[in-house]
């Protein structure tokens, strides 16, 4: 299967040009020509699958054949804030890695304790379209830039929100607490854990204290977890 990328595509449309980065990997790398087979996804649902008519490596037209709506929706909706990682490569690892389990979006937050403030986010979103087009997804998950843990506990979500903190205090499981098939919203602090300040206000803002198992995970590893989690309850 040869599947690209297409995110400005038309579903009404019969016909598409792929722009010249992928037009130049269809034709010169892997040796498409007229006639072949390929596959389009465009972040928002729909995957296509077209026949090239023309095969430019500039500018490549491929004849639409087929649509198919809402292909691998899942039954719930999932959000995760996170707090990128000294090491941006774990963050990387961690948007790589929930992406192929499946996700919806996540969010970048900036806490008291946090050791990394910024991030590229074009270069992050490279690294999840890869990761759609290597699991066949035709859902795109959305980055969104990073922004003070303060503003997002302020932002309305219609649905659960949960926080995973280490600090002692009453913590429930996710399998105990998540409403099937529903909207959920979890939070993951940086390396040195929210501070006793945050996990208040979140808790005064709805949020959930959850514990995610007996071990101290790293950030990315936590967030991971709690990606699998919510995708293996709501199987």
């Amino acid at each position: 299967m040869h599947l690209f990328y297409t995110p400005d595509i038309d579903p009404a449309s019969s016909s598409y040009y792929l722009n010249e980065e992928e037009s130049k990997h269809g034709i010169r790398v892997l040796r498409l020509t007229t006639n072949d087979q390929v596959e389009l996804i465009d972040g928002k649902g729909n995957f296509y699958t077209a026949i090239i008519t023309d095969p430019h490596p500039k500018k490549t037209q491929l004849q639409i054949a087929s649509v198919k709506k809402e292909f691998g929706k899942r039954n719930h909706y999932l959000h995760i804030a996170v707090a990128p990682t000294k090491n941006i490569e774990r963050l990387e690892w961690f948007l790589e890695k929930a992406t192929e389990i499946g996700i919806d979006e996540i969010s970048l937050i900036i806490c008291q304790r946090s050791e990394r403030k910024e991030a590229k986010i074009e270069r992050l979103n490279k690294i999840i379209t890869s990761a759609v087009k290597q699991s066949i997804k035709a859902y795109h998950p959305v980055l969104n830039e990073p922004i003070p843990l303060s503003k997002l506990m302020a932002t309305s979500f219609d649905g659960q929100k949960f926080i995973a903190h280490c600090e002692p205090g009453e913590k429930i499981q996710l399998k105990s607490s998540i409403e099937p098939n529903g909207r959920y919203l979890v939070s993951i602090g940086p390396e040195g854990d929210f501070t006793p300040k945050e996990i208040e206000d979140a808790l005064h803002n709805d949020f959930k204290a959850i514990t995610l198992g007996d071990s101290r995970l790293r950030t990315e590893t936590a967030a991971l977890e709690a990606c699998f989690e919510m995708n293996f309850l709501n199987r």
